[in-house]
């Protein structure tokens, strides 16, 4: 049978089959997952809804939660959710596995749940802060953006010599 191999997926397409790998909904995401995390899933969504107007849409491997730009996703895996929360500050406390500045103004928080027990404070201060936040990082990055310098006119050596001169 004539085909290939998918470079993304490594799933065999024969010749003329159509083949989107990059197609994927929030359903198909967490299809697999066990009762526990899905029951975490669940929550953490409706918590997410609950904090006002966003968009939720499976990209790739993560489903985004976003106003004008991604606040928080989520990364399902076999044995937890791995969240990425992103704030205009850096928290350290035992939940958070790793921080990393992503952007001038943006720091991600990466975090394992593993039940839905576990979505509570100060995980869901840190959802809203970050849904709060997301406007506000706009304005912030508009007020960090350098306007270009005026550069300083050089005199040649020609020029002081004419200076000198007068």
């Amino acid at each position: 049978m004539k085909g290939h191999e998918c470079y993304h997926c490594k799933q065999w397409v024969g010749e003329g089959e159509a083949h989107d790998c990059w197609t994927t909904t929030e359903a198909a995401l967490t299809k697999d997952l066990s009762e526990d995390l899905r029951e975490a899933y669940e929550r953490l969504r409706d918590m997410a809804v609950e904090f006002g107007e966003q968009r939720i849409y499976a990209s790739g491997s993560c489903i985004m939660f976003s106003r004008t730009s991604c606040y928080f996703f989520v990364r399902p895996k076999r044995q937890y959710l791995e969240l990425a929360v992103f704030l205009g500050r850096s928290i350290k406390s035992p939940r958070i596995k790793r921080a990393e500045q992503k952007s001038k103004v943006k720091v991600a928080h990466i975090i394992q749940v593993k039940h839905r027990d576990e979505i509570e404070e100060p995980l869901t201060d840190w959802l809203r802060e970050a849904y709060e936040f997301e406007p506000v990082a706009k304005t912030i990055k508009a007020a960090r953006v350098p306007q270009p310098k005026k550069k300083a006119a050089k005199k040649t050596a020609a020029k002081k010599a004419k200076a000198k001169r007068k």
